[in-house]
């Protein structure tokens, strides 16, 4: 059984800095894409960021390019979310994503199947 579980939200002030953890399990990790996506009340899913299975190159939405970093660490079966200069609207439910068993693209949530994890809470507050 797939088992996406999230960690590291919490609450930090504009321009403050979270990590953000992702432990897999259940599949073939280092086969697979990962992401990280967001949802906040009212709104759909976001698609943030995508990386590839090996590490090796990494894809960001425009609303977090430069601030959001991607990694993963294959040995350990994680993927990772550094999230600096945080704003306001950056407040969400945040979720890591696994690739979609037959599509083979990285941009977008329908690259990704739909988070199964409980996800972690981003607040970006003063």
């Amino acid at each position: 059984e797939v088992q996406l579980v999230e960690s590291g939200g919490g609450l930090v002030q504009p321009g403050g800095s979270l990590k953000l953890s992702c432990q897999a399990s259940g599949f073939m990790f280092t086969l697979d894409r990962m992401a990280w996506v967001r949802q906040t009340p009212g709104k759909g899913l976001e698609w943030i960021s995508g990386i590839t299975p090996n590490g090796d190159r990494a894809y960001y939405g425009d609303s977090v390019q430069g601030r959001f970093t991607i990694s993963r660490d294959n040995a350990k079966n994680a993927v990772f979310l550094q999230l600096n200069s945080l704003k306001t609207e950056d407040t969400a439910m945040y979720y890591c994503a696994k690739g979609k068993y037959g599509v083979y693209c990285y941009v977008g949530t329908e690259c990704y199947d739909p988070p199964r994890g409980q996800g972690t809470q981003v607040t970006v507050s003063s």
